[in-house]
């Protein structure tokens, strides 16, 4: 660094028992810069968490959206109907693609709000219940890191933590099968 009078390096090795370690700079006040693993998880209808992308490089969560529809649509045979996304992903090229297969992306429309007072009204009631409706996927995420030990990886080796992740999100779905196969038995049982 002092040779080519820089003030970086790329893949530089952080932690010596984790030389795969990135550093990931984040907007949080209390912890600017993290240090492990970052992955996109998307929530499906019935409330199935999966694993869009996994990395230990900084990267842009937004150019992972797409792919993540295309991947729904190889699966169940067709586009989602909406997609509730944080402000992160609501970018020009994403709302492009969204209009273009007639999928509703949630959030405010870009520019001014509608002029007819009523439908102004109405959008906003629209974007509070996709609000109200996106905290599933947060939660989704307390629920892995506080009860499902994501929030404890200690696994020194790649892979291993890779894996540490992905059973976190496994149990977090097989509790959700669980839940919705008791209510189902239980509403079995009294009809």
């Amino acid at each position: 660094m002092y040779d080519n009078e820089v003030h970086r390096v790329d893949h530089r090795i952080v932690s010596i028992s984790m030389p795969f370690i990135r550093p990931i700079v984040r907007d949080k006040t209390n912890k600017p810069v993290k240090f492990g693993s970052k992955f996109d998880m998307s929530l499906d209808e019935s409330g199935l968490a999966r694993i869009e992308k996994f990395s230990y490089e900084s990267y842009n969560e937004t150019e992972t959206l797409q792919s993540a529809v295309e991947r729904y649509r190889t699966r169940t045979g067709h586009y989602p109907e909406r997609v509730l996304v944080d402000q992160i992903y609501r970018t020009r090229k994403n709302r492009a693609y969204f209009r273009e297969h007639g999928i509703r992306m949630s959030g405010p429309r870009l520019g001014r709000k509608a002029s007819d007072p009523e439908q102004a009204e109405s959008e906003t009631k629209v974007e509070y219940q996709d609000n109200k409706e996106r905290i599933a996927v947060e939660r989704s995420f307390s629920l892995s890191k506080r009860c499902y030990k994501m929030g404890l990886i200690k696994e020194i080796l790649e892979d291993t933590v890779h894996t540490a992740v992905s059973l976190s999100v496994l149990t977090t779905n097989l509790f959700k099968i669980l839940d919705v196969v008791q209510s189902f038995f239980v509403f079995y049982w009294r009809a």
